[in-house]
């Protein structure tokens, strides 16, 4: 089953709520970046809870980014989501080894450390929007959480797990997001967070084969919802040579001349997704013509 996320309101319309299953776009992020176990974790979390927010955007142009700089050994976390369930990122350090925190799981919140999470969305507006907070727990879904009680005033939940194999790919991965609407009745709110505190893993749920749809039920029980929409999700990355060469065409000629007169050629490599382009020395004149 490819990765999906559904949308989804409940309560008739007090709630709205998002959930996915990311394992193959993990999966792929692993594989790009030759992540750790803990790092692909920390970045396949990152990335399962920016996807759903992606398509919380209205516009089709519409990007959203997430940024974690932190003074733990990750240092950073950066990635970029669209309205149309796409989404790439990637770990300042891709290596970073720890041993399991106290619960024996992947030690997302040590690798990260202390430091802030950053949410831009680009709108098309003069100035995109920018909201920032500490990290709480640098465990990230409850980053996130934090992040939409204080920079978007709407109280959620956020959950959101990643799952590895013995050989260090991807097992499981995914997630959900549920959101009140400023008129929710103090009964829906009750018998909400009774249940979310009930739930004891998302990967748990998971590895039982839950669906985004299965997910949804696990996290509002008895409250009736509605499936309002489904979206594909993936990891993917926009880079080409021509886009690189754009790149380079906004370097001053003087730099340009270095690279030139050097007669090596240049290897640019993308961040996103670690595709390497090659630039001989007629192309490097080419761009600076």
């Amino acid at each position: 089953m490819s990765d999906y996320i559904v949308r989804a309101t409940a309560a008739d319309g007090q709630i709205r709520a998002f959930a996915i299953t990311s394992r193959e776009l993990v999966e792929a992020a692993r594989k790009h970046h030759n992540t750790s176990p803990v790092m692909t974790a920390a970045l396949g979390r990152l990335l399962s809870g920016a996807v759903m927010m992606g398509v919380m955007m209205k516009g089709e142009k519409d990007l959203l980014t997430i940024q974690i700089q932190g003074n733990g050994p990750a240092k950073a976390l950066t990635v970029t989501a669209d309205a149309n369930g796409h989404v790439k990122g990637y770990p300042e350090v891709a290596d970073v080894i720890l041993p399991p925190n106290a619960k024996g799981k992947l030690d997302v919140g040590g690798a990260l450390g202390i430091g802030v999470m950053s949410v831009i969305k680009d709108m098309g507006l003069k100035e995109p929007y920018v909201g920032q907070i500490a990290l709480q727990t640098g465990e990230i879904a409850d980053d996130l959480t934090y992040y939409f009680a204080t920079s978007e005033q709407i109280p959620s939940s956020v959950g959101l797990g990643v799952l590895m194999n013995k050989d260090n790919t991807v097992r499981q991965a995914g997630g959900f997001i549920v959101q009140l609407m400023p008129f929710t009745d103090e009964e829906v709110i009750e018998k909400l967070e009774k249940r979310i505190a009930e739930i004891s893993s998302i990967t748990d749920l998971l590895e039982k084969g839950d669906t985004p749809e299965e997910l949804l039920k696990e996290v509002l029980g008895d409250i009736e919802f509605e499936v309002t929409d489904t979206i594909p999700a993936e990891f993917h990355c926009d880079c080409s040579k021509e886009r690189i060469a754009k790149s380079l065409a906004t370097l001053s000629k003087k730099d340009l001349d270095e690279m030139i007169a050097d007669g090596e050629g240049i290897e640019v490599k993308c961040h996103f997704c670690n595709t390497s382009y090659q630039f001989d020395t007629q192309e490097l004149k080419e761009i600076r013509n």
